[in-house]
């Protein structure tokens, strides 16, 4: 069972859904914005008196920290001019190619490590398979949470101080992961619906993603696309999809396909409208991380035992990953 539970079900709870849908029913951007602000400015305050910065001001700079550091400090004080690229692409834009991220050989292990390992559809979280053998007309399935967290590089790839530093330059506060992905999508005939038809996500009040390809992926794997610039469009009540032909008559060419090969890796604000085209020639395998500011209300965690050499931040990595 994926101790993740990304929907609403017997053990979604009143109090977090409820969070979760204020959040959701503030539409207008300047409201959003407004509370983004208190919020972010609420986060800086705590991790300034319970996160690394305080703890050095406690003690001398151990070497391990300073990578710990380097998500705290905005990514406007950085010094690196591709980074604030990066950034400025992400907020006008909502869209960003990045370097890569993953070597040829960390993919391999990853693949490797992933061979044996059972995947969930996501439309009967009762039915597993590996993804070799998949049954008739399984359009998305995912690798269960406990695999996703022992896969080989993820959990360092995740705590990289180069995109906690992105995402805290994007939400403005120290980031929390709040979800992580590893999703095949397979060859179908039928149309795009759900996340493969053009839509937003609601997750927190803001949050940013980090996706990367661990297949080759042309426009017959399912690429990702993107409408660039809705990230800072007023969204709806109810969350809805929307017709190529209403995204294209609306927005026109600010449509982007991303292509890439494996390990091809992009940041993307998807509060903007987006989807996953379905594949028709071969499957796509896609790594997604995701950081917000808050935990996403809607999900149910279950953090498991970490007792592994990495120095990674207990705030950061709380939804995850249980220390000590």
């Amino acid at each position: 069972m994926n101790p993740l539970q990304s929907s609403p079900g017997t053990t979604f709870k009143a109090s977090p859904g409820m969070m979760y849908f204020v959040q959701r029913m503030v539409v207008h951007q300047s409201m959003r914005r407004a509370v983004v602000a208190m919020l972010g400015a609420g986060i800086r305050l705590y991790r300034s008196m319970t996160g690394p910065i305080a703890a050095v001001r406690r003690r001398r700079e151990a070497p391990t920290d300073r990578p710990v550091r380097a998500a705290v400090t905005a990514a406007q004080s950085r010094s690196s001019v591709h980074e604030r690229v990066i950034l400025s692409q992400l907020q006008v834009s909502g869209f960003a190619p990045l370097p890569a991220l993953l070597s040829a050989r960390q993919i391999d292990d990853m693949h490797a490590f992933l061979q044996d390992k059972p995947v969930v559809d996501r439309r009967d979280h009762a039915r597993s398979f590996l993804a070799s053998a998949v049954p008739p007309g399984v359009p998305l399935a995912d690798y269960t949470m406990a695999d996703i967290l022992a896969c080989p590089h993820l959990l360092a790839l995740a705590n990289d101080p180069q995109l906690l530093a992105l995402a805290a330059g994007y939400i403005g506060c120290t980031p929390t992961i709040s979800a992580i992905m590893l999703r095949w999508s397979f060859p179908n005939d039928a149309p795009g619906a759900g996340v493969q038809a053009f839509h937003r996500d609601s997750d927190d009040w803001r949050f940013l993603k980090i996706f990367i390809y661990l297949t080759d992926v042309d426009e017959g794997a399912g690429p990702h696309v993107y409408v660039r610039g809705t990230h800072r469009a007023n969204s709806t009540l109810r969350l809805k999809t929307f017709t190529d032909r209403a995204i294209e008559e609306s927005y026109g060419d600010a449509r982007v396909v991303v292509t890439g090969k494996r390990g091809f890796a992009f940041a993307a604000d998807t509060y903007g409208v987006h989807k996953g085209m379905v594949p028709t020639t071969r499957p796509r395998l896609l790594l997604q991380i995701q950081y917000s500011m808050l935990p996403v209300f809607a999900y149910s965690y279950q953090p498991q035992p970490y007792a592994g050499k990495l120095a990674l931040d207990p705030y950061i990595n709380r939804l995850m990953l249980r220390m000590g």
